[in-house]
């Protein structure tokens, strides 16, 4: 089965949709490649993406992710342990959230996950980089782009009322062909107003910042 087998609709939208489970979990059930733009970047996201995606299993799937500079400092510090090659130090543990954490940080270690940072560099652009896309590509080359949402709230207590609009290469192949240049040039940084890096380099030249929430965390 690839994406085109899917029944997606045009639309989500959180009062009549469960869109984690119509929409966001298909997809990632089905594709073999998952680019995606966040404001902000959660350990819980990234882990719940890697359990969703069936295909990381069989070591053929990549998930490239292009997020904002700020986050939250047990966040921060967990992502660098896990894009850190000096880190090898395994997350093995009594609790649910250290076997999660392993398993993608055997996913990191296997390449198969690429994280960027987006940070804004003109006066045009205020505080932080916002950009709401996401695209699914499977193995017979069809593609599912989706705007709308500013991050996969997976937790059922905390997901926010949002909408998605799903475009799809085989009924809107120039929208989502669009929504597709977009991303690589994001990826390639060859987009106005924001400089995107390689999250470690950024971490390493202290280009993040702590989310107004750091106080939580400390």
């Amino acid at each position: 089965m690839g994406l085109r087998d899917l029944e997606l609709k045009e639309e989500y939208r959180s009062d009549r949709d469960d869109i984690v489970a119509e929409f966001f979990f298909p997809c990632l059930s089905h594709c073999i490649e998952y680019d995606r733009c966040v404001d902000f970047l959660s350990i819980q996201t990234l882990a719940t993406i890697a359990m969703a995606f069936d295909n990381f299993s069989s070591g053929k799937a990549k998930l490239r992710m292009i997020t904002g500079h700020r986050f939250k400092v047990l966040e921060l510090n967990i992502l660098i342990k896990l894009f850190s090659a000096k880190y090898t130090k395994r997350f093995d543990g009594v609790l649910i959230k250290d076997s999660k954490i392993q398993k993608l940080q055997d996913i990191v270690n296997n390449g198969q996950i690429e994280l960027k940072v987006a940070i804004p560099n003109s006066e045009q652009v205020a505080d932080s980089f916002s950009e709401r896309i996401g695209l699914f590509l499977d193995e017979h080359d069809q593609m599912v782009a989706f705007t709308g949402t500013s991050k996969e709230s997976f937790s059922t207590q905390a997901r926010d009322f949002e909408s998605v609009d799903v475009f799809t290469s085989w009924n809107d192949k120039s929208r989502v062909e669009r929504k597709r240049k977009d991303f690589e040039e994001l990826w390639e940084n060859k987009t106005k107003y924001v400089e995107v890096h390689d999250f470690l380099w950024a971490e390493e030249n202290s280009l993040l910042k702590f989310s107004s929430e750091w106080a939580y965390n400390v």
